[in-house]
């Protein structure tokens, strides 16, 4: 067994005019996992974001989205670990990932940052620190590196928005087993979910 869960993060951009762009998933994620526990998340200052606590498993969890921009995501991270004495191993984000496609969902743990400016700036705040557990939600490529930075902050259209929602519906009921420290049956039954929707973007490819 790894670590349990215990602060789970959603990265995003503050603000309406980035609402449902794909950069904004793993917000979403945390936004309505917060509303299944009939938690309403709050600003709090002190973290630089809306927090919140739910329980899991019968545990409490507490819930973060960074109000910083992403690329100062660990501004917010850091105090949050800081005031709870959460241990980075104990937190996972969650994350838009490029190099998976729409409706795909997959955990990890530790590793780089991939290019991702918020998982890039919570190791940067972490001195380095990598070992933290990361849920990240396809969101697929535009297929030119230059037009990466528009893509992300932009709606996705609705067939991959439907997509998108399906792979949260895929990963909400493994978060109880993180929360339990179960990550290899929860990495077990998020992939065995997912591997049809690899399958369909594949063939579509």
């Amino acid at each position: 067994m790894s670590e349990a869960v215990r602060l789970i993060v959603g990265l995003g951009n503050p603000g309406a005019e980035y609402e449902g762009s794909r950069h904004n998933a793993g917000a979403e994620l945390v936004s309505a996992l917060a509303a299944a526990g009939g938690e309403t998340l709050r600003e709090e200052k002190r973290f630089r974001g809306l927090a919140g606590r739910i329980s899991l498993a019968g545990v409490d969890v507490r819930l973060l989205i960074p109000t910083t921009f992403m690329n100062r995501s660990g501004d917010s991270v850091l105090p949050c670990l800081a005031f709870y004495r959460i241990p980075p191993a104990a937190m996972l984000v969650v994350h838009d990932e490029l190099d998976l496609p729409p409706g795909v969902a997959r955990l990890k743990r530790g590793g780089g940052h991939g290019g991702n400016n918020g998982l890039r700036d919570i190791i940067r705040a972490l001195g380095g620190d990598q070992d933290f557990g990361r849920l990240r939600l396809g969101v697929g490529h535009p297929g030119d590196k230059d037009r990466v930075a528009g893509y992300l902050l932009t709606r996705a259209p609705v067939s991959e928005r439907r997509l998108l929602a399906d792979a949260m519906d895929d990963a909400m009921p493994i978060l109880p087993l993180l929360v339990a420290g179960e990550w290899e049956r929860a990495m077990t039954e998020l992939h065995t979910r997912n591997r049809a929707a690899e399958r369909a973007a594949e063939k579509g490819n």
